[in-house]
């Protein structure tokens, strides 16, 4: 149980979101150089921390590098059984480097539906995640079809109990990296119609291999940093660099009338600051001024 200690209550609703896993065949290292697997391990591990406190968790495409069923299955035994122990939803969102039949068949258990978008809703507690293919096949640049805004278009129609969050792989916001620049989701305007004015509290993206922030239509979007790797935002602008380090995946936290994204690295990191379980129980006995008196005031010099 978590005890509020200041003005803001828990989140009514906690989602991990995570993007961007790249895994090959067999496991295989990205590019002959990245491991993949062992960073997917390493995210799971510390979403495994979380224990019950996730409500969905929601992976925002290019869950595999290649498409192949392989990838698709090594990376749902790894979060699946997370998931089920959290009591959590999985929301698996289409990516550019993602197959759609194998998708479907590898992540949703779904017959092959041919060049037919993988759009679906999830449930969450009463929060509705709309996954929305931005996919491409051919491509890697990103858009929505008339059959997907037409559809989205419909879901939005009533609003759900607690709001709805969009999840779609190429993220409505600009990237400083111009190579990405010509890979971005194309058609803005008619997705901003759709959706302002209705319930969309939050847009979820990956793609860019690097977390940011901004807005689209009036709405916050939260873009998760890769697992496989990260693009190097500083590099030169006629670079596009990919590192081996900054690994790191986001977590949402709905509350009832606002939203907070935090970045997670992944590691192992070593641990050079904190607090034990004690602090914490200590501070929960004290009153509110109490609190203030002990903790907040800053040691004399």
């Amino acid at each position: 149980m978590v005890v509020q200690l200041g003005r803001y209550p828990a989140a009514r609703h906690v989602i991990a979101h995570v993007s961007d896993t790249h895994l090959l065949d067999g496991g295989a290292l990205l590019g002959g150089e990245a491991d993949t697997v062992g960073a997917l391990a390493s995210t799971a591990s510390q979403l495994a921390l979380l224990g019950t406190a996730l409500d969905a968790i929601v992976v925002t495409g290019d869950v595999a590098d290649l498409g192949e069923p392989d990838a698709y299955r090594r990376v749902r035994a790894v979060l699946e059984p997370l998931a089920a122990a959290a009591e959590a939803e999985l929301v698996w969102v289409m990516g550019n480097h993602d197959e759609r039949d194998a998708f479907r068949v590898g992540l949703l258990d779904a017959d092959p539906a041919g060049d037919a978008p993988v759009d679906h809703v999830v449930d969450v507690g009463g929060v509705r995640v709309i996954a929305l293919d931005s996919s491409v096949p051919g491509y890697h640049h990103g858009a929505l079809d008339g059959r997907t805004l037409a559809w989205l278009d419909a879901q939005l129609s009533e609003p759900a109990p607690y709001g709805t969050v969009l999840a779609l792989h190429h993220a409505p916001i600009p990237t400083p990296i111009a190579l990405m620049d010509v890979l971005e989701l194309r058609g803005q305007d008619a997705l901003a119609e759709v959706v302002r004015g209705r319930d969309v509290r939050l847009i979820l993206g990956g793609h860019l291999h690097y977390a940011t922030n901004g807005s689209f239509a009036g709405i916050p979007v939260a873009v998760a940093g890769a697992t496989a790797y990260t693009l190097d935002v500083a590099a030169s602008a006629r670079k596009l660099v990919g590192v081996d380090g900054g690994r790191s995946f986001s977590l949402v936290h709905l509350f009832d009338d606002s939203v907070v994204t935090s970045v997670v690295p992944v590691g192992p990191h070593r641990v050079v600051a904190g607090f034990a379980e004690d602090f914490f129980e200590e501070i929960e006995a004290l009153s509110p001024a109490e609190r203030l008196e002990r903790f907040s005031r800053k040691p004399s010099a």
